[in-house]
């Protein structure tokens, strides 16, 4: 049997999915702040790709000028109170944080983080106002991280913003994508209605562009574009066997656990294929959903897989196994997947090798593969003189985010192939700042 039971009401997909990061009340705050050094030159602010001033929004915190704390962060990251919780802090701002150099347990700078967001977005406190009409109108696409950051952005800079996303609620893969227990759907809907409230961007759902048509249509009734659209669906193995009925991709799967929550049935065996942190994501969710059994498979060694460790470490916490040096051969089974069939791996002279007549298999319900998500290409194929490198991302200029296409602008995964929320927060403010520079030149 695995850690968790099968949850059958919300109250049970809560308690399995119970928050990392619990919010901290104010004498946790008053206490945690009052530990901040303060330091010149901080490494913390450093490490924050964002560049939020840490220090300041502390010591707000220690002298009860919540507001005021909230305010710093958004100042530099529109996206504050959903970094605060999915950021890997402890690669980030915690990780460079001095006290870890003296063995005392670094600052939680994502949970005051946190903290100080929700107050300002539990009592709705008005921040911002648009800046004045300057009757320019831009066009987003993709009302992820990167998108939603633009927006803000833009309008703060007095442009007239219209998003156009394709799924039915904004954010992209913090609400699609990451694992319930690092932050709940209604924590990021209430920050980006907060946002919405304050700038008034209009957001169309349900409304992809995906033909030239639309892009052209666009093209003459807006003054530039922003792309934030993301990657797309799991990419492909091409392994005998991969269209199985019960196989399906990482993301896809977290997806329909976002939303479907205790009314998605997994079954009693799992096997994850991949090494990265949606592996570990998917892992840690489907033994979290009473699974009985969850393998995640690596073709790499432990000390090779893309996974943070404390990714990995919370995967392990609950109940998955973890095989290395194993590469999926094929998908066993007639129409359904029973199994899947692997083969031990070695590296010689640095090169990944399968082993000869080491093939077994390994029963299973249902194969999760977390192998990566295949770029836009296509889309990007539909839009004239858009540069995009060997590995299918849009090249842009490194200060303002603007593609080959002087009109378009870009940024999210779209331009790094798939990195954090607080990138895509990051890429967004510098391409709005980006925008203007050019439409104001």
């Amino acid at each position: 049997m695995g850690e968790y039971k099968r949850p059958v009401t919300e109250e049970d997909f809560e308690k399995n999915f119970k928050l990392k990061k619990p919010l901290m009340n104010a004498t946790e705050v008053y206490y945690e702040s009052s530990r901040c050094l303060y330091c010149y030159d901080a490494p913390c602010i450093q490490a924050c790709p964002t560049g939020i001033d840490i220090p300041l929004f502390i010591k707000q915190l220690q002298t009860k000028n919540t507001e005021g704390a909230a305010k710093t962060i958004y100042d530099s990251n529109w996206l504050g109170n959903a970094c605060g919780t999915v950021c890997p802090t402890g690669v980030l701002c915690e990780g460079a944080c001095v006290y870890n150099h003296q063995d005392v347990p670094p600052l939680q700078i994502g949970r005051l983080q946190n903290y100080a967001t929700t107050q300002v977005i539990s009592k709705e406190k008005q921040l911002y106002t648009p800046g004045d009409d300057n009757g320019k109108k831009i066009a987003i696409i993709g009302a992820g991280p990167a998108g939603i950051a633009c927006a803000c952005e833009l309008r703060v800079l007095g442009y007239q913003v219209t998003v156009y996303e394709a799924k039915e609620k904004p954010s992209g893969l913090t609400v699609y994508g990451i694992a319930p227990y690092k932050i709940t759907n209604e924590e990021v809907l209430e920050e980006i209605n907060y946002l919405q409230n304050q700038l008034g961007f209009v957001v169309k759902y349900n409304s992809p562009i995906t033909k030239k048509e639309q892009l052209e249509l666009l093209e003459r009734s807006y003054d530039a574009i922003f792309l934030g659209v993301g990657l797309g669906k799991t990419s492909v193995l091409g392994l005998p066997g991969e269209d199985k009925k019960n196989v399906i991709g990482a993301v896809e799967f977290i997806e329909e656990l976002r939303m479907k929550h205790h009314l998605l049935k997994v079954p009693n065996k799992v096997i994850v294929i991949g090494g990265g942190n949606t592996a570990m994501d998917a892992a840690s969710e489907a033994a979290r959903m009473g699974a009985d059994e969850v393998i995640l498979a690596y073709r790499r060694s432990k000390e090779e897989k893309g996974a943070y460790t404390f990714e990995y470490d919370l995967a392990l916490s609950a109940g998955v196994k973890g095989m290395f040096n194993i590469a999926p051969v094929e998908i066993t089974g007639e129409e359904s997947a029973t199994g899947v069939k692997f083969s031990k791996t070695h590296v010689v002279n640095g090169k990944l090798e399968e082993i000869e007549e080491s093939e077994f298999v390994i029963s299973c319900d249902l194969v999760i593969k977390a192998t990566g998500q295949a770029k836009q290409k296509s889309f990007f194929d539909l839009i004239p003189d858009l540069e995009i490198d060997a590995k299918s991302r849009i090249i842009v200029k490194e200060d303002t985010n603007q593609t080959s296409n002087p009109k378009y602008f870009a940024g999210g995964d779209a331009i790094n192939g798939g990195a954090e929320v607080v990138n895509g927060a990051y890429d967004g403010k510098l391409a709005a700042k980006g925008i203007h520079q050019w439409l104001t030149k």
